[in-house]
């Protein structure tokens, strides 16, 4: 039996081109650069590789250039769509 916090593999998403779909970085080049250099965190753990498997449920902690924003996932994308769509795969968690 799957406990309800569980996510299948279909519902998952590679981190680096979450954050890029998501609008959170302006290229998959800045997002991977973020994340190999240790700015992007996955409950509360660092995000080792640009490959790492995110779905919704997982907060991330992003220590952009100017501010540190955590978000809480809530869809995933299959593209990268207009701002309207990457607003609606994420919910701000820092208040």
């Amino acid at each position: 039996m799957r406990s309800p916090n569980a996510v299948s593999a279909c519902e998952r998403q590679r981190l680096d081109r979450w954050l890029w779909c998501a609008r959170l970085v302006k290229t998959r080049k800045e997002a991977v650069r973020l994340i190999e250099e240790g700015f992007v965190r996955v409950d509360a753990r660092r995000a080792d590789v640009p490959s790492k498997p995110v779905g919704p449920g997982d907060v991330l902690t992003i220590a952009l250039e100017r501010q540190v924003r955590v978000v809480r996932i809530l869809g995933i994308a299959g593209r990268r769509g207009p701002s309207r769509e990457a607003r609606a795969l994420f919910e701000d968690v820092a208040a």
